[in-house]
C-alpha cells in the first residue's frame, strides 16, 4: 500500500489538518478491514467507484464520497476491491465551521457528499472521477470546500475553537469548568455550543485528547511499563488506561499493536 500526506492550501489551513492518500497495487484486491479511532475530528473519504467499494459495520454499501463525524464508538469499515482512496483530515469543528452542520447530528455517522453537493448543483463525483491525477482532485476537493465555507451562513465563534485549543494543548486534562468561566457561560450552554460545534461534549472531547496523547506514545515506544503511559498522562492507574484505550480503539494495547498497521494516522488496517 502506498501512503503519501498533502498539506493543505493556506486558505483551508483553519479547517484542515491534511489531505491523505492511500492506494493498493492493481494486484491487491483483497478484502481489507479498517478501523477509524476516536480522534477529536471529522473526516472525509472518497474511494474511486470503479477501483473498489467500502461498506460500513452493518455490511451497507457507502457513497463513493462521505463526510463522517466524530467517532465515539469503534465501528470496522470494510473495503472490496483495489484501495485508491483520498481522504481529509480536518479541524476538530469543520462540520460547522465549512458547511454550517450541526455536528452533533453526525457523531459516528457520515452524509453522502455527492448527494450534499448535488442539491447545490454540482456534481462532485463525477467531477472527481473525470480528473486523472490524485493531485488533481485534491484541487478540485479543496476548491468545493472553499466554495463551501463561502456558502457557510453559520455566525463564527471564537470561543469554542478556544476552548478546543485549550483541551488539545492540555492533552485532555485542562479543567472544564476554568474553560466554562472564561467563556462566561453556564455549564449547559457551554455543552451546547461545543456539542453542536464540535459533534461531542467537552467531557467526552477531553478524554479523546487525553487518549490520543496516550496512543502517540504508545506509538513512539516512549516507556517502560504501560504504567508509565497511565501515569504520564494522568489516569488513576494502569487498568483505568487500558480500558480508556480499549473503548476508544477496541483493543488493549498490545492487542492494537499486533492487529494494526496504521499507514494512515488514526485510520488502521486490521491484520487478521
Amino acid at each position: 500500500m502506498k501512503f503519501e500526506r498533502i498539506q493543505p492550501p493556506a486558505c483551508l489551513k483553519d479547517y484542515v489538518r491534511y489531505f491523505w492518500i492511500l492506494e493498493s497495487s492493481d494486484t491487491d484486491r483483497a478484502p481489507k478491514t479498517f478501523l477509524p479511532l476516536a480522534d477529536g475530528c471529522p473526516g472525509l473519504l472518497f474511494q474511486e467507484p470503479d477501483r473498489g467499494t467500502f461498506y460500513g459495520p452493518m455490511q451497507q454499501k457507502l457513497p463513493g464520497i462521505f463526510v463522517y463525524g466524530q467517532t465515539v464508538n469503534t465501528i470496522e469499515l470494510y473495503s472490496v476491491g483495489n484501495v485508491r482512496m483520498i481522504g481529509v483530515y480536518f479541524r476538530p469543528d469543520a462540520l460547522n465551521s465549512i458547511f454550517g452542520l450541526n455536528a452533533s447530528e453526525y457523531t459516528d455517522t457520515c452524509l453522502d457528499l455527492n448527494a450534499w453537493a448535488e442539491e447545490q448543483g454540482v456534481s462532485l463525483l463525477e467531477q472527481l472521477v473525470a480528473i486523472r491525477s490524485a493531485v488533481g482532485k485534491i484541487e478540485r476537493l479543496s476548491a468545493y470546500l472553499v466554495d463551501q465555507i463561502k456558502r457557510n451562513t453559520a455566525r463564527p465563534d471564537a470561543l469554542i475553537p478556544y476552548a478546543v485549543a485549550r483541551i488539545i494543548q492540555s492533552k485532555g486534562t485542562v479543567s472544564l469548568k476554568e474553560l466554562q468561566k472564561t467563556a462566561h457561560l453556564s455549564e449547559r450552554s457551554f455543552e451546547r455550543k461545543f456539542n453542536q460545534r464540535v459533534g461531542i461534549s467537552p467531557k467526552v472531547f477531553s478524554r479523546i485528547c487525553r487518549f490520543q496523547a496516550s496512543l502517540s506514545q504508545f506509538r513512539a515506544d516512549d516507556f517502560n511499563r504501560l504504567s508509565d503511559i497511565a501515569f504520564d498522562n494522568l489516569y488513576a492507574d494502569q487498568s483505568h488506561f487500558i480500558r480508556s484505550f480499549k473503548e476508544f480503539s477496541g483493543f488493549a494495547p498490545n492487542q492494537f499493536q499486533k492487529r494494526s498497521l496504521e499507514l494512515v494516522e488514526n485510520f488502521p488496517q486490521l491484520i487478521h
